[in-house]
């Protein structure tokens, strides 16, 4: 089935590694894939926008049938794949209910606070203009993504485990990828110890190791901006 598939992707994307998690979840690892640059603009090239007119990725390919956008990929795989690999979205109603809830609670608060509203900031304000913004706009933007991670340690506190439960499943795929993200950003995982266990769990699975960005393998961050912040 693997050989039907294809992937583009960008290294450190957390879009693109959602899919990539869930891909080696199921056992479809040895899937075709193109790695594009986004500096080069190569997610614009024809190849990608012939497929996807929005001309972003994850763009994926499983034979004929097309899907875009990183969530629908993953709910594609496991609805279409779920006899393959880990089941990521249980069968009982209680236990989906609250993969669910968490699947759908971390794309849409750990993107906002902690990416959107935090990280992006920083990347897209100049050192100057940040120096004149007020103590309290940045401080309120620092805070709103602590008090997030502050609700997914007491979560991560309640389970001991996983983020939905005692097993790695979808939820665990939407929002392990905002933690590693943020770790490569500064964020001290010291100051959350529920989360920096889950983290160093999550980070040896198989699935995880073997999708890892490439590029932090081989360079370290060239910008901390949550360091001594959060």
């Amino acid at each position: 089935m693997a050989e039907n598939m294809f992937l583009f992707w960008g290294s450190g994307s957390i879009p693109c590694w959602k899919p990539m998690i869930v891909l080696e979840e199921k056992g479809f690892g040895g899937y075709k894939n193109k790695l594009i640059t986004f500096s080069n603009k190569e997610h614009k090239g024809e190849d990608v926008l012939k497929l996807n007119p929005r001309g972003q990725v994850p763009t994926f390919k499983d034979g004929d049938i097309v899907v875009n956008e990183s969530n629908a990929i993953c709910e594609y795989l496991e609805c279409t794949y779920t006899d393959k690999g880990t089941q990521l979205i249980p069968t009982d109603k209680a236990k989906r209910a609250r993969v669910l809830q968490r699947m759908h609670e971390a794309a849409a608060n750990m993107q906002q606070k902690l990416v959107l509203d935090l990280l992006y900031y920083f990347f897209q304000t100049k050192e100057e203009d940040r120096k004149e913004a007020s103590y309290e706009e940045v401080a309120k933007k620092v805070e709103a993504a602590k008090e997030e991670l502050d609700r997914w340690e007491a979560y991560l506190g309640e389970t001991k485990a996983f983020v939905a439960g005692p097993d790695f499943s979808m939820a665990d795929v939407w929002f392990y990828p905002f933690i590693a993200f943020s770790v490569r950003m500064g964020l001290e995982l010291e100051k959350f110890p529920n989360m920096k266990a889950y983290y160093d769990k999550v980070t040896a699975r198989p699935s995880v190791q073997k999708s890892w960005p490439p590029h932090w393998k081989e360079e370290p961050a060239k910008f901390s901006p949550f360091k001594g912040r959060i």
